[in-house]
C-alpha cells in the first residue's frame, strides 16, 4: 500500500503541473484532498491493516497530504500571479504613472466668514478674544446686570449643566473675563463663538449658532464712537454704497441700548422679500455698557465708558448669498458646502 500512496503523490503532482489555468484548480482540489478525494478514500483502507503496520502507512499519508497541499497552495498563485501580469500587460493603462490626488477640502462658511470679520474688525484695531462655550450663571447672567428673577433671562432660555452651570447664551459674558483680565488697561476686542439656547430648530431658527460680540472700553467713548465702528464694519462688508439707521432698544447689559439697521443690500433699500419689503435689514444690537457691568468688571464707570455690540453669524450669510435654511450650515451636506 505504500507504493500506492507514492504512486497517487507522483500522479497528482504531475496533473497538478499540467494545469494552466486558475479555474482547473478546483476541480484537481475536489480529485484528490475533498473529502471524497482519492487520498481520503486511500486513507480509509487503513483500518484493514494490522496494528503494527498502522502507524507507519498513517504517518506516510499525512506527509503526502501535507505535501499535496502545499504544491496546489503554491501553483494556485503561480498561476495567479501569471493571470494578473498578463492582464496588466495587455491593459492600456500605465500602472507607472502617479495616483489622482485626493480632492483637497475648503474652510466652512461659517469659517470663511469669521475670518472675513476679524480682518474688517483687525483694521480698526480690534483683537479677536476667545472665551468658554461653558459658563457659570454668574459670569452668563448676573455679572451681566441679569440677576435670577429678571424676567430678560427669559429670552436666553438655555441648556443647564447643574444649578451653577450652562452652556453659554450669547458671548457676552466673555466681557466680564476681558475686563477683568486687561484691567486697568483700555479693551478693543471682538469674541466670537458658538452659543446655545433651547430653541425650537426651524429653517431659520436654531438651537446653536454662531454670535459675534464687540466690546471696547476706555476714557471718554461715545455711542458716536459705536455708531462709527458699526458703520465702517457695514460698508467693509457688504459695500461702501451701504447705509445706517439707528433705532432705540433695550438689553439687561447696555444703557442705552439701540438697534442698528442697514438698508438691504438685495434690493439697496427697494424692498424685497428678504427684508420684508421694509428695506432695511438688522444689523446688530448694541449701546453703551451698563455702569453695573463696567463695575463688576473692575472698571470705575465714573472715570471709564464703553460700547458692546452682538450679531448673529449665518443669518447675514444666508442674506448674502439667498440660503434659506439655517440647518444646512451644520448638516455636513457637501452639496451644499461646496458652493462655497
Amino acid at each position: 500500500m505504500l507504493d500506492q500512496l507514492h504512486a497517487l503523490k507522483d500522479k497528482g503532482l504531475r496533473e497538478l503541473e499540467a494545469l494552466r489555468e486558475v479555474t482547473q484548480l478546483p476541480e484537481w482540489h475536489r480529485q484528490y484532498l475533498s473529502k471524497k478525494g482519492e487520498l481520503t478514500q486511500f486513507l480509509k483502507q487503513l483500518g484493514q491493516l494490522s496494528a503494527e503496520e498502522r502507524p507507519a502507512l498513517g504517518k506516510a499519508a499525512n506527509e503526502v497530504k501535507q505535501s499535496l497541499s502545499e504544491q496546489f497552495e503554491l501553483h494556485q498563485k503561480q498561476l495567479q500571479e501569471k493571470k494578473l501580469n498578463e492582464a496588466l500587460e495587455s491593459d492600456e493603462i500605465d500602472v507607472t504613472l502617479p495616483g489622482r490626488p485626493a480632492p483637497r477640502g475648503h474652510l466652512h462658511p461659517c469659517t470663511q466668514a469669521l475670518r472675513r470679520i476679524a480682518s474688517v474688525f483687525g483694521e480698526m484695531g480690534f483683537q479677536v478674544y476667545e472665551s468658554p462655550e461653558v459658563e457659570t450663571d454668574e459670569n452668563n447672567f448676573q455679572l451681566l446686570n441679569i440677576p435670577s428673577y429678571h424676567p430678560a433671562r427669559d429670552m436666553w432660555d438655555t441648556f443647564w449643566i447643574n444649578d451653577e452651570v450652562v452652556l453659554r447664551t450669547h458671548t457676552s459674558p466673555g466681557q466680564i473675563r476681558a475686563m477683568r483680565e486687561f484691567y486697568p488697561e483700555p479693551i478693543r476686542i471682538i469674541l466670537p463663538g458658538k452659543v446655545y439656547r433651547y430653541e425650537q430648530i426651524t429653517p431659520r431658527s436654531e438651537h446653536q449658532f454662531y454670535q459675534i460680540e464687540g466690546l471696547a472700553v476706555g476714557r471718554n467713548i461715545k455711542m458716536t464712537d459705536l455708531i462709527g465702528v458699526i458703520t465702517e464694519y457695514s460698508r467693509k462688508m457688504y459695500g461702501m454704497e451701504r447705509k445706517v439707521r439707528i433705532r432705540g432698544s433695550y438689553f439687561p447689559f447696555t444703557e442705552p441700548s439701540i438697534e442698528v439697521d442697514m438698508d438691504c443690500n438685495l434690493c439697496d433699500g427697494e424692498g424685497c422679500r428678504v427684508c420684508k419689503y421694509a428695506g432695511w435689514l438688522e444689523v446688530a444690537g448694541a449701546g453703551m455698557v451698563h455702569p453695573v457691568v463696567l463695575k463688576n468688571g473692575g472698571y470705575d464707570p465714573e472715570e471709564w465708558s464703553g460700547f458692546a455690540f452682538g450679531f448673529g453669524l449665518e443669518r447675514p450669510i444666508m442674506l448674502q448669498h439667498g440660503v434659506e435654511d439655517i440647518r444646512y450650515f451644520y448638516g455636513n451636506d457637501l452639496k451644499f458646502l461646496h458652493q462655497f
